[in-house]
């Protein structure tokens, strides 16, 4: 191999794996100050279980402050706890319930910020280590001797575990790796020393004792059945039983108990998939569709609450002004005394919630007590008919009333018009969940609560249509009534002998009754039917005020998990918690603030609809994420709660958007543009988290589906595309390489930078498996649509073959491997040369195409210092350090896991693509300075990324001048339909005869037509045999002459050994048989620099080598020959299958 101060330019040269010491380590500079342990850490000697139970105690007592003490009953009922190093360090015996609900200041542990966690044993920063040597070395299973743990729950929690300790067992590594290897150089082996994040999360978890957490009733049933009545119970049932009838109004009520049924039992599902923390709606959705939906759910979810708010107060302040009304109290006018009577309400219910979850708790309690004693007080008042309540329309229960309403009497509204005012009243089912972070149990309480309150709910709605239908009239005239056939009542008793049909509006009354009272015409008709008045009014206060704290905890418990998230930038702030209980002061200011706005407007009629289209977005989302997860089959989708079905889920997310239009079809529409809008912001952000959803399950489910199904489709010409093994070695080592071959196969074809790490000693698979994690990040984040893979091999041939045998998936496999053209063959081992050529015979014996590209600077910048740059990843970045490499191997790497801040990548300037570097100068980081680069690197350097950049108005030629199938046709077509080289035309060069050219232009250009493919020029090349400059040839002659046998100065036996050790050597009876392709290689580099020095690209006909018959030393001068001093060249040699067709 080439010296590392010159660029060595073959392609995926091995990397010699590095000895121990220079591996992937934890840097120095992160590590904390700590002896270096002298024991292996998986010495074992036996040991009694009072020398265990001595070192459990041992180490509890020496771990001081630092973790909060573990009772006794807590160690002997969890004997591994003793065993295993705590990360969480929350006291299990400081409350008489474990925690479950942790404090929301924790550090969400379901997000996932890098794959490099996965792999967090071979030195990633964020890592947890299962400590042998504070607690003891000695562990006992079974009553064996063995490290290997049995099952505990405490190994499954995540990072920030509010239901207890998080435990880590015990690695494949340090159960399966030699007893004389040590894990861990130095410091603090197990890890004892806690991170920043561990140090908080501790914090907090120690903090969290005394949290109050509410159980199902308390806190789901209650508040989703407050919710859920409202104000619609009383004030318009009965006005929806006047309009629609008794029939119409119990099928009003079913349909959306049918809506929200469905939807309580796909919440009930997501709930018990798994503990959910607090966030409500947000925390459904966004962790099982994603960021993307919960993000934009989040958002408006909260904000409909915030205003929901608004509308309850108003709603309240409203009856309380009329009130005043009646008794002639009025401070300035009725509309302003709403504003002032709603300022005061929401600042009172503001103290309330910010006194703390449990006097609002206890606030939410007395005003259900208060409002179920309306509702018996309701039900009793309809038994005791009273003579004066006649008049206002209340006869008690009677049979000719119940089938007088029974049927419909629309007064200018319609069924779904009048379904739409309904159906507000059903949309308090998630109130319960949106506090799932302070329930107990948010898996059995979200469940029973939700869909018993819809039950209890549903069932009152119903007797309420059933009963008001079946005790009062439609119509009724009040005191000043005027009977058909007596004087006052006289002997009229019931209401079979009355007529109020002149109380029905007639022609030009605008649907308006002269009388005032009934159901159609007095919301307060329930007032008249009660057995005490008065508690109807309080019922009315009582649904209002409860629905309004409810919205007022909701929105800014749902707002602070959306801020705890980051997916939106700003807003971090307002989702601080403050006391034992993670309270989030700052969003019920925020909340308080928009509620306030809108109270000011005291009219809400307009924004009432969105605000309803909000919360069935949310339903509609719930449901299809559970339809969703179904449909993925994921094997994590496993809900405790099985009375769940995925069609249901589906229908029930249909109906729901039918809902969205029925109640107010432009609120609909601006809600799915704000949902779509705030969904293509997030798409776009691309918040790193990693919560496992339904859609990464569903892609993975589509992905391997739609694998299977091509692989029974046979192949066919038309759908050929180019699908490139490319030989880069570390994707960044090569750009030049990586950018063009991406090019033409980005949205086109499949792309594998393929990967040889050359090492004779004890392969080092933890470091290989940390760079599949670590480059293909690298690729995500350069926006290259290709996979990375690395394989471990004894040399650089073997490696390839085992690419070219075993890369890909079915029909998604290689059919082309790329390499760069090995500039520096003459320079190093010539075994190398004949490795080189070796990989063009392997590729085309596995029937793949091949590919060469040349630049005459060179391809593989992996010796500057800082063209090592993989900071687009957020956790762990590769350090490749050359001065390692005492035998000059280029490609060999010496990698280090760095901190970010610590990281030596290189700072990047973008181009319009948004990933290229354009310095020369590569900017360090504070612990290395500017390094300039001398005149042939910083060319090496510039011509490197020549093909990131937009190509300018030039050309492509494209010598063609053996048919391998069209490949060498199609690579510059596809080249030229992409953005940056869509200014280049093509130019076509193929070989001919003098005395046909003409001919030959016109049969060339029928071809191309008929391909349909666009070019500029055709040139047909007459002189190709003609006899090249007697310059050229002894220049070939010289540059083969150290490469030659030349057996007729030796004995026969002596060439023979020779030939077999050396076989790149050239022997004199070949030379002189490929005389006349020799001749031609160095007439056609003639005429390529004659006709092609100022093309952006030149893609021409790869000569062939007869395996066994020609040389590889007589190749590489073939190739040598052909592709010196010329723009970029890429050789390119199909497998002589068609991949164009004019056919249709």
């Amino acid at each position: 191999m080439s010296d590392p101060a010159s660029p060595a330019d073959s392609p995926a040269q091995g990397d010699q794996a590095p000895p121990e010491s220079e591996g992937l380590t934890v840097d120095a500079g992160l590590k904390p100050a700590g002896p270096t342990p002298s024991q292996s850490r998986f010495q074992v000697d036996l040991v009694t279980e009072a020398a265990g139970a001595a070192a459990r105690d041992a180490s509890e007592n020496a771990s001081g402050d630092k973790a909060a003490p573990v009772s006794e009953e807590a160690a002997s009922g969890e004997e591994a706890k003793g065993r295993f190093r705590v990360v969480n360090f929350v006291d299990p015996s400081g409350a008489e319930s474990p925690p479950d609900g942790a404090p929301e200041g924790y550090q969400n542990g379901d997000t996932v910020m890098s794959e490099s966690s996965l792999h967090s044993s071979t030195g990633g920063q964020h890592q947890y280590h299962y400590d042998t040597h504070t607690n003891t070395y000695y562990l006992r299973t079974f009553g064996h001797n063995t490290i290997d743990a049995v099952p505990n729950i405490d190994f499954y929690r995540q990072t920030a575990a509010p239901l207890g300790d998080k435990l880590i067992r015990p690695t494949l590594s340090e159960l399966h790796d030699e007893l004389d290897k040590e894990p861990f150089e130095d410091g603090f082996a197990n890890g004892e020393e806690l991170t920043p994040a561990e140090e908080a999360a501790a914090k907090e978890a120690a903090d969290s004792k005394g949290v109050t957490k509410f159980g199902w009733v308390k806190g789901v049933l209650v508040r989703c059945m407050l919710n859920i009545w409202g104000v619609m119970l009383f004030i318009r049932m009965t006005w929806i039983v006047g309009q629609a009838g008794i029939v119409y109004s119990c099928l009003i009520v079913a349909m959306a108990t049918v809506v929200t049924t469905i939807t309580g039992v796909s919440t009930s599902a997501i709930a018990t998939n798994g503990f959910v923390r607090g966030g409500g709606a947000y925390y459904l959705i966004s962790r099982s569709l994603g960021p993307e939906f919960g993000g934009s759910i989040g958002l408006i979810f909260a904000f409909a609450n915030a205003v929901a708010v608004a509308m309850y107060v108003v709603g309240f302040a409203e009856t309380f002004v009329e009130l005043l009304g009646s008794a002639d109290l009025v401070m300035i006018d009725p509309v302003n005394d709403v504003r002032i009577v709603g300022v005061i309400t929401v600042i009172l219910l503001l103290g309330i919630s910010v006194a703390g979850m449990e006097w609002e708790a206890k606030a939410q309690i007395f005003l259900l007590i208060i409002l179920i004693t309306a509702i018996f007080n309701y039900f009793i008042g309809s038994f005791i008919p009273v003579e004066e309540k006649k008049q206002y329309g209340f006869f008690g229960y009677d049979t000719t009333i119940l089938l007088e309403n029974m049927g419909p009497d629309f007064r200018g509204e319609t069924f779904f018009s009048v379904f739409s005012i309904f159906f507000p009243a059903a949309t308090g089912i998630l109130a319960g969940a949106n506090i799932s972070g302070d329930l107990a149990d948010p898996q059995q309480a979200i469940p029973r609560g939700t869909l018993l309150a819809i039950l209890i709910t549903g069932i009152v709605y119903l007797g309420v249509a059933i009963s008001t239908g079946g005790c009062i009239s439609r119509d009724a005239p009040g005191p000043a009534m005027t009977l058909n056939a007596t004087e006052g009542f006289g002997n009229c008793t019931d209401f079979s002998c009355l007529d109020f049909s002149y109380c029905k509006p007639g022609p030009g009354m605008d649907d308006k009754s002269i009388c005032k009272f009934g159901l159609h015409n007095d919301f307060q008709v329930m007032s008249t039917v009660a057995g005490f008045s008065p508690l109807i009014t309080a019922g009315i206060f009582s649904a209002t005020l409860s629905s309004a704290l409810a919205s007022l905890v909701s929105a800014p418990k749902v707002f602070q998990a959306l801020c705890k998230d980051n997916i939106y930038p700003g807003i971090g702030w307002f989702g601080k918690g403050f006391g034992k209980n993670n309270e989030p002061l700052r969003g019920y200011i925020l909340t308080f603030f928009i509620a306030l706005a809108f109270i000011l407007i005291a009219e809400l009629n307009a924004i009432a609809p969105i605000i309803s289209n909000f919360f069935l977005a949310s339903y509609a989302l719930i449901n299809f994420s559970v339809f969703h997860a179904s449909l993925a089959n994921s094997p994590g989708w496993r809900p405790s709660f099985k009375w769940y079905n995925m069609w249901v889920s589906l229908a029930g997310a249909g109906l729901c958007c039918v809902v969205m239009f029925v109640i107010n079809w432009w609120a609909a529409l601006l809600t799915n543009v704000i949902v779509m809008s705030l969904y293509i912001y997030v798409s776009y952000k691309k918040p790193d988290v990693n919560w496992g959803s339904s859609t990464q399950a569903l892609t993975y489910h589509q992905a391997l589906t739609n694998s299977l199904q091509l692989c029974g489709i046979a192949d066919h010409v038309k759908t050929y595309r180019p699908q490139c093994l490319v030989m880069t070695g570390a994707p960044n080592a090569r750009p030049a390489l990586l950018n063009l071959v991406h090019a033409f196969t980005k949205n086109v074809g499949l792309m594998v930078c393929g990967h040889v790490r050359v090492t004779n000693r004890k392969p080092n698979f933890k470091e290989m498996n940390n760079d599949i994690v670590r480059y293909q990040r690298w690729l995500l984040n350069n926006n290259s649509k290709a996979f990375y893979t690395p394989v471990l091999a004894e040399d650089l041939r073997q490696g390839t073959q085992y690419l070219l045998q075993a890369v890909g998936l079915g029909r998604l496999k290689p059919n082309t491997l790329v390499v760069g053209f090995k500039n520096n063959w003459r320079d190093g081992d010539l075994r190398e040369v004949e490795t080189y050529v070796n990989l063009i015979h392997d590729a085309f014996d596995l029937q793949y195409g091949a590919v060469i590209l040349r630049l005459s600077e060179g391809l593989d910048i992996s010796h500057i210092q800082g063209q090592d740059d993989t900071s687009g990843m957020k956790d762990v970045v590769v350090s490749i350090d050359m001065s390692k490499d005492s035998d000059g191997d280029s490609s060999k790497l010496s990698s280090k896991a760095t901190s970010v801040q610590n990281s030596p990548a290189v700072q990047k300037e973008d181009d319009d693509d948004g990933k290229a570097p354009t310095q020369p100068l590569l900017k360090k980081d504070k612990k290395s300075p500017t390094v300039p680069l001398n005149v042939a690197d910083q060319k090496l350097l510039e011509a490197s990324q020549q093909f990131q950049k937009k190509q300018g108005k030039g050309t492509v030629d494209v010598w063609w001048l053996f048919d391998d199938g069209g490949l060498t046709l199609l690579i510059p077509y596809l080249l030229t339909n992409k953005k940056k080289w869509k200014d280049c035309k093509i130019r076509v060069f193929i070989g001919g005869k003098i005395n046909r050219i003409d001919h030959d232009r016109r049969a060339m250009a029928t071809l191309l037509s008929k391909f349909r493919i666009d070019f500029s020029d055709i040139t047909v090349l007459g002189d190709i045999n003609t006899k090249p400059k007697s310059e050229s040839v002894a220049a070939f002659t010289q540059l083969v002459e150290p490469y030659r046998l030349k057996e007729d100065d030796m004995e026969q036996e002596a060439a023979e050994k020779l030939k077999a050790e050396e076989p790149w050597r050239i022997t004199d009876n070949e030379l002189e048989l490929y005389k006349a392709k020799s001749n031609r290689q160095i007439r056609l580099n003639e005429l390529l620099k004659e006709h092609s020095s100022t093309a952006n690209l030149i893609v021409m006909s790869m000569p062939l080598a007869r395996k066994g018959a020609v040389s590889s030393g007589l190749y590489m001068a073939w190739l040598e020959t052909l592709s010196k001093d010329l723009p970029p060249l890429l050789l390119v040699r199909g497998n002589h299958q068609s991949v164009l067709t004019f056919y249709s």
